[in-house]
């Protein structure tokens, strides 16, 4: 019995195979040069919750569109959340995914905190061992870091014009082959009028909403020649925290990987997790506290930040050379302006473990197919 039936026979999800898959003339072109978000596999998983039934109707069907009535309370009250993560071709042609099980219990997270059902976690992770099986052929080549992309999310689906928790959800999951989502460094925007997340807000949580509310920080960023907005804390507007939609992290010259702390208002991220575990292999001490940005202004004038850098599942670790304030003082450049030697080797570090080039000793990576 081959393992695709073994996976299918366990589990709770049915399979219904598209009857008419794209050619493989037609795959091949997309894989030559994948892009992120804009081609998707021929299946996606789905999920239906109600607080009759609990979960049910679990299922790995075609990809195509959903079908939502105008009042679906996700629409109108924002009761959705999202997953991102990828699943890796190794040189000998099987595939893996990285971490997957702490990608499930985020999503669990962010379920309760927007009062929405817990997907559990061996479902979570079944959902996405079929659907990347079903659909292996996607999984690029791992040239030039690419990758099938990963995207779980769930969202409230009861006809509801009423401002409460929904009844009822349907989860999804659809896969896209990508290739690096940054190609340059970055220099950030210290924003003077957005802010991110707030205390007891949603800035923990992985939901479309933190998403939305960034895009005009974003574009103000853009305006003031910057690749991405470096957030502040909402209260005092002086305490870093996020790089637009990415973590951040701060090389300095007495050997520390220093990081804002977890502090309800920034996303846990995995690739924040895992560079912090790799830090010692390195010669770096992780650090995890609050930063005020001054202390990052004085510290990259006398040399003792050395080198900084965002990190976060589509992006990597992108390195970030400068930053630009809005005081009309001078530009902020990290070190030399160039990518940092510490950066570059964590970043290969990463990537070399994800595509199975590097032992993982941490027993990160979970295989899906041979």
């Amino acid at each position: 019995m081959s393992r695709w039936h073994t996976l299918t026979d366990m589990s709770p999800f049915a399979v219904a195979e598209h009857p008419s898959p794209t050619s493989p003339e037609v795959r091949a072109d997309i894989l030559a040069a994948p892009t992120f978000g804009q081609h998707f596999t021929d299946h996606m998983t789905v999920a239906q919750w109600d607080s009759d039934q609990g979960w049910h109707d679990q299922a790995i069907v075609p990809q195509g569109p959903l079908q939502l009535h105008p009042s679906t309370a996700a629409l109108h009250y924002g009761q959705e959340i999202f997953e991102g993560l990828k699943a890796y071709r190794h040189d000998d042609g099987s595939v893996w995914m990285f971490r997957p099980e702490m990608n499930a219990r985020r999503f669990q997270r962010s379920a309760e905190r927007l009062a929405m059902p817990a997907l559990p976690v061996e479902d979570f992770l079944t959902s996405l061992q079929l659907l990347v099986d079903l659909d292996r052929d996607w999984v690029p080549s791992p040239e030039g870091e690419q990758n099938l992309y990963l995207r779980p999310f769930m969202f409230g689906t009861e006809h509801l014009i009423g401002v409460r928790a929904s009844h009822s959800y349907t989860y999804c999951v659809l896969a896209t082959p990508a290739g690096a989502y940054y190609s340059q460094p970055l220099k950030l925007w210290v924003t003077p009028n957005y802010s991110r997340a707030a205390v007891g807000g949603t800035g923990a949580a992985k939901c479309g909403g933190n998403y939305a509310a960034s895009l005009k920080a974003a574009d103000e960023a853009g305006e003031h020649g910057c690749g991405q907005v470096l957030w502040l804390d909402g209260a005092e507007h002086r305490w870093v925290e996020e790089c637009g939609t990415m973590n951040i992290m701060f090389v300095t010259s007495d050997g520390e990987l220093l990081t804002p702390a977890t502090n309800g208002n920034i996303l846990e991220g995995v690739t924040r997790d895992s560079l912090l575990q790799l830090a010692p292999d390195h010669g770096l001490r992780p650090v995890e506290r609050a930063i005020e940005f001054t202390e990052v202004q004085r510290r990259l004038l006398d040399g003792t930040i050395t080198e900084v850098f965002a990190c976060g599942t589509a992006a990597v670790v992108t390195p970030i050379t400068g930053f630009r304030t809005p005081d009309g003082g001078a530009d902020l450049t990290v070190a030399d302006g160039q990518v940092g030697p510490l950066t570059a080797a964590i970043r290969q570090h990463l990537l070399d473990i994800q595509y199975g080039r590097a032992a993982d000793q941490h027993g990160w990576l979970v295989k899906v197919s041979d």
